[in-house]
């Protein structure tokens, strides 16, 4: 089990919809995360794009040599750059970065916002350019010269001189609901990235592109991306997840909504029906809250409960086959060393030192008295928090 955070390069806050308790977001607070992450001992972080996030690769190249062992989910857009560029892109940074690069290719789907961009594609053709996207990159990351005429994309002697640390190429990661998006995920990515839907849901989706995939002799692996409220009781939790929708009014849902209605993406129309705009019924399967989407376009549930409940939720996913885990929660900063103190100690991850074997320089926790370190043992305020959690 991997478990990867989140970086809000497109803003963050204590509260959804609203400036009260937001925070600016700069590099020196995008620093403080990735060092948290990276220090806590989280695989990776995920970093958005789009317009409304600063550029993805830009801010992972300055934060690599910030950080150690952490990994970034970088991504890539088919029909916006060239597929070789990219590939050369993503090799240089996988060298500066020692092997710590992943690859997260977008398709889009808000048709203003690729309009923005310069592309006027219809949502299949996207899919079609993404597919020709992918073969030319695929060959050209991994040391081939390639030739290719597609419907869309032609090159010729497409290459890079300059390999990649990981081979034959950083890992691809990709999400999508639409057949489209699924067949593409079976026959050229690694990893598949389901948004947050019920254990059913995501337990059908995994046996499509599961069954795809084999029918093609290839084996894909799987994620999934969702928003996490834990705390040391169930009440604690569910109070955190209200508060967190304090200032969200009926109209700055419904406009919300109305945006998010003109995107042609099939995952973000699953995400809306999950709520419908109502915030009377948002806990959509057992400790799954769907009230982020209310206001946010993408992933838009979060996992809520105290430490075993939400560690269960985990596990019933993982025993579908979900892998990869990709968590956020606001404030991002805060939300890391809360998710990684509860959590980390109740999932399986080789990815996370030892507690108490990261700091070689003094205890874990303040000295007592000014005398007496504090104790290996659960503390006097332990029991009440595990007999909550039971």
């Amino acid at each position: 089990m991997k478990l990867f955070w989140f970086l809000p390069t497109h803003g963050d806050s204590r509260y959804l919809g609203t400036s009260i308790g937001a925070r600016q977001v700069d590099h020196a607070y995008l620093k403080q995360i990735a060092q948290a992450a990276d220090n806590l001992g989280f695989e990776g972080v995920l970093i958005p794009t789009g317009r409304s996030c600063e550029d993805s690769w830009v801010v992972a190249s300055s934060l690599a040599p910030f950080t150690e062992r952490l990994k970034f989910l970088v991504a890539i857009r088919p029909g916006i750059i060239s597929p070789t560029v990219s590939a050369r892109m993503a090799a240089t940074l996988d060298r500066i970065s020692n092997g710590r690069v992943l690859i997260n290719v977008v398709t889009g789907g808000d048709p203003d916002e690729q309009h923005g961009d310069g592309s006027f594609l219809t949502h299949a053709e996207r899919y079609e350019v993404t597919d020709e996207f992918l073969r030319i990159w695929r060959g050209v990351a991994a040391g081939e010269s390639v030739n290719f005429e597609g419907k869309h994309l032609k090159v010729e002697n497409a290459k890079t001189l300059y390999p990649p640390v990981q081979k034959p190429y950083p890992p691809l990661f990709f999400g999508g609901s639409s057949e489209a998006a699924i067949g593409l995920a079976a026959e050229q990515v690694d990893v598949y990235l389901t948004w947050g839907e019920s254990p059913a849901a995501v337990a059908e989706k995994i046996k499509t592109v599961k069954d795809k995939a084999e029918a093609l002799g290839r084996k894909v692996t799987f994620g999934i991306r969702l928003h996490v409220i834990v705390r040391e009781t169930s009440e604690q939790a569910w109070k955190a997840a209200d508060e967190l929708l304090t200032y969200v009014t009926d109209d700055v849902i419904a406009a919300a909504q109305k945006s998010f209605a003109r995107f042609d993406s099939v995952g973000q129309r699953r995400m809306a029906e999950l709520h419908g705009g109502r915030r009377d019924n948002l806990e959509i399967s057992p400790n799954l809250w769907a009230g982020v989407g209310l206001v946010r376009g993408g992933a838009g549930t979060a996992l809520v409960g105290n430490p075993q409940e939400v560690a269960d939720r985990i596990k019933e996913y993982a025993a579908l086959g979900i892998e990869t885990f990709i968590f956020s929660g606001y404030p991002h900063l805060e939300e890391a060393y809360r998710t990684a103190e509860l959590l980390f100690p109740l999932l399986p991850l080789d990815h996370v030192k030892p507690a108490g074997k990261i700091n070689l320089t003094g205890p874990f926790g303040e000295i007592i008295a000014n005398d007496t370190p504090p104790s290996d043992l659960p503390t006097a305020t332990a029991p009440r928090a595990v007999a909550a959690a039971s």
